[in-house]
């Protein structure tokens, strides 16, 4: 799940009550289609930085509630408001909640991903991939967490 850090970074889910979040805003049908058919309690969740000096993975966390309808969609007073789904009186849009759970030693960077070639085809090292949430294979997210040096929180 990718998020710019001065919108919402891994720093302020650690200092969210619980250090638990919903991952509101998503409003692209193949990144909302993972969130709401695919993500699983329990599954992990990469915490990436996008548009920062240091773009790469900041933190580990976990779905700890799956896919449900996103109600910023139709509140008029969010920043995610969807005019178009409150006209039609319909919500196309999902969230889940996530947990914090792991902190890394550091940030994983996007040139530490690539140097390592068994994560040559993960997503979000593809040119053009802009998906606020991509799936990750397990063997990528075993691999991400060694890189980073994850320690439970």
């Amino acid at each position: 799940m990718k998020s710019e850090p001065d919108v919402f970074s891994f720093e302020d889910l650690l200092k969210a009550a619980g250090r638990t979040t919903s991952w509101e805003g998503v409003r692209n049908y193949q990144a909302r289609n993972f969130m709401r058919d695919e993500f699983r309690v329990g599954d992990g969740v990469l915490f990436y930085h996008s548009n920062s000096e240091e773009a790469g993975i900041a933190g580990i966390a976990e779905v700890v509630k799956a896919g449900y309808p996103d109600p910023s969609a139709l509140d008029p007073k969010s920043h995610y408001y969807d005019e178009n789904a409150a006209k039609k009186g319909e919500n196309p849009w999902f969230l889940v909640d996530v947990k914090a759970t792991a902190k890394l030693r550091a940030t994983v960077t996007r040139d530490e991903l690539r140097a390592e070639k068994k994560l040559a085809k993960m997503m979000v090292l593809q040119k053009g991939s802009r998906l606020s949430v991509q799936p990750v294979t397990a063997e990528e997210f075993e691999l991400v967490c060694k890189l980073g040096a994850a320690r439970k929180i």
